[in-house]
């Protein structure tokens, strides 16, 4: 999506003109109700992209004025808009102060990472409230159960294997066959031993109630960290899958280039990859442009979080303080190295062809969907690929590749 340009002069009063110039955020159409206080939501949006446009030109005391004034004013609990003016602010403020010590907001994430178990927990909460990661693990399982037929020993990499939760469709399905596999592994990379250790306990138990001969390898860190591709152990014979859930925007550590020539040497039978549809704004160059697209992303995600939920939900505070949250920090605070921003032109680059995911991948997404409590959300097949999106803008991207015979 093109980044919208942002003007220069702002008003330093409610100004409706300077969001609806931003017509693609999702905010409610009729916007006086949002003016019913005197200025609200409107007025903190002006401020806000009045704010983005002070850091992008280095007037950081004056985006510091402004940051003062919305935090005075916006609370992570309450409408969809000041929920998302909240947060971004926050992350405003975070690269103002990273300015003036002189460091990278990246530097500073790195300095304090995430706990594993807290992520694990509020993505869990995030399954429970949103379809996003359902979405994701279907889909990608149904594509993966159609390139395994014919095949009887399988080697999954999972690139964030996390708490392992899209595993155990897969081994139902699996299992349905009439042909038995012979084996099934799985080598899951995560940054903590001791979560990976639960998870390969939790999926082999799993796999021996269904009569699965399952293995599992955990591996701490990245595969772009593996220098040597036999570290991941995969043996003659059996059909290679890699598994890639992007998550890239609130983990900003490692090289996509490094994971990418791993996955181009192990030549897999097949790579399913699903991805947040946000490409930074104007190729990740533009602070304007990426934070416009942003808040526009976000925009829409804290809009389908808040449906049918109070302001005050806590379950929902958790996903948005603890992930999206982060994302937004990150996104904010700077592009990172080594990341590639368009994943169809570097994979076919290096040899992968798309396999269409048009045909039982897209009905039995559409199945899903359907049977979820949740209204509003959209699936689009567009050129082999689907896509889930809030009341038609895109939030996930699901594809799945094959590599190409070598000459």
């Amino acid at each position: 999506m093109a980044a919208k340009r942002v003007q220069t002069d702002y008003p330093s009063s409610t100004d409706l003109s300077t969001v609806k110039r931003h017509k693609d955020l999702h905010f409610p159409e009729d916007t006086t109700t949002l003016d019913d206080d005197g200025g609200g939501a409107i007025n903190l949006l002006s401020l806000l992209l009045q704010c983005a446009e002070y850091v992008a030109t280095d007037h950081l005391r004056e985006a510091s004025i402004l940051l003062s004034e919305i935090s005075e004013t916006c609370s992570p609990f309450g409408s969809s808009p000041e929920r998302v003016v909240a947060y971004f602010s926050q992350a405003l403020q975070a690269r103002v102060i990273s300015s003036y010590l002189s460091h990278s907001c990246s530097h500073l994430s790195e300095k304090s990472p995430l706990q594993p178990q807290k992520i694990f927990a509020a993505l869990q909460t995030f399954n429970s409230l949103s379809p996003l990661i359902k979405f994701s693990h279907f889909t990608a399982n149904q594509a993966i159960f159609q390139a395994l037929d014919g095949e009887d020993s399988v080697h999954i990499i999972d690139l964030d294997v996390m708490q392992g939760l899209q595993w155990p469709g897969l081994f139902h399905i699996l299992a349905s066959r009439p042909r038995k596999l012979r084996s099934i592994r799985i080598t899951g990379f995560g940054p903590s031993s001791d979560v990976l250790a639960s998870t390969g306990r939790r999926l082999a138990d799993f796999a021996a109630s269904l009569s699965l001969p399952f293995e599992f390898h955990p591996i701490v860190g990245k595969i772009g960290n593996v220098t040597d591709p036999s570290r991941l152990g995969t043996r003659p014979g059996e059909a290679v899958v890699v598994h890639w859930m992007h998550h890239r925007l609130y983990d900003v550590t490692g090289s996509d280039f490094d994971t990418l020539e791993v996955i181009r040497r192990l030549r897999p039978n097949l790579v399913t990859m699903v991805e947040q549809e946000l490409s930074y704004g104007d190729g990740g160059s533009c602070f304007l442009g990426r934070f416009v697209e942003a808040l526009h992303y976000y925009s829409a995600l804290f809009d389908a979080l808040g449906d049918g939920l109070g302001e005050e939900s806590g379950e929902r505070f958790t996903v948005e303080q603890i992930v999206l949250a982060t994302e937004i920090r990150n996104i904010v605070g700077g592009r990172r190295r080594g990341m590639i921003l368009r994943w169809k032109e570097e994979l076919s680059r290096v040899g992968f062809r798309p396999v269409s995911l048009r045909g039982n991948p897209a009905t039995q997404a559409g199945l899903l969907l359907g049977m979820l409590p949740w209204n509003g959300y959209t699936l689009v097949e567009e050129n082999g690929t689907l896509r889930l999106g809030w009341k038609d803008l895109s939030l996930l991207t699901a594809s799945a590749w094959q590599s190409q015979p070598s000459d």
